[in-house]
């Protein structure tokens, strides 16, 4: 097929630049009018031409996406005021279980963190990090919950391959993730920023320590939470 070389890179540009979430191969294809197998290197030669710019092209939950370089983060951050939302210990150490366990229900991950875990559930729902994806075939069919493209896109992943890995000998599942999380928090603290159009929300109330089994809930209902 007979086509502008250079005018396709800059239609790609422009259309990973304009897209509000990641552009997968078909998509581009799709707008730009190409064979799918054109793609990637079109992708490759658009990475080059941008060398030296302070924006990139990065691979984000199976698509393309363009971002600033993170030399220059501080300086978006400077600009977007008040700084953008960071999930508390609670809210990260849940967030965790979903991503390396869902999908799984609200009452396991209970389980899991020996805490009432409802206000870091409804918190990571409304910042758009996990989803309910079902529910589960058990009494009370408690819904499902997994992780979202968002999620992926917000900590730098194309998916959940990407993850860290965690030994599946180890009994303790749980001190393995609050490790990770801590030493996640200590290397790069932009992990935890939340992206900027996130509004704000009030801190999670304390948790409550888990006594006995929670009965099958059809919703989430807010709870108070407090720290193990």
């Amino acid at each position: 097929m007979s086509y502008d070389r250079d005018e396709a890179i800059r239609g790609l540009q422009a259309i990973i630049f304009a897209s509000d979430a990641p552009c997968d191969d078909e998509r581009l294809a799709l707008v730009l009018e190409l064979p799918l197998e054109e793609i990637e290197g079109l992708v490759e030669d658009l990475t080059r031409l941008m060398e030296g710019s302070a924006l990139q092209i990065v691979r984000l939950a199976g698509g393309y996406h363009m971002a600033t370089r993170p030399r220059y983060a501080r300086y978006v951050q400077r600009l977007r005021e008040p700084e953008p939302e960071r999930l508390s210990p609670q809210a990260l150490e849940t967030l965790a279980i979903v991503a390396y366990l869902g999908p799984i229900t609200r009452p396991e991950i209970d389980e899991i963190r020996g805490v009432n875990s409802t206000g870091s559930v409804n918190s990571l729902l409304e910042k758009g990090l996990v989803e309910i994806c079902g529910r589960k075939e058990a009494p009370g069919r408690p819904f499902l919950l997994r992780t979202t493209t968002h999620f992926l896109s917000t900590f730098g992943l194309n998916d959940l391959n990407e993850l860290p890995e965690l030994s599946p000998s180890e009994t303790d599942f749980r001190e393995q993730l609050r490790a990770l999380v801590a030493d996640g928090a200590e290397a790069d603290e932009a992990t935890l920023m939340m992206l900027e159009e996130a509004e704000e929300v009030a801190e999670p109330a304390p948790e409550e320590p888990v006594e006995q089994e929670p009965a099958p809930e059809a919703t989430i209902a807010p709870e108070g939470e407090e720290s193990p």
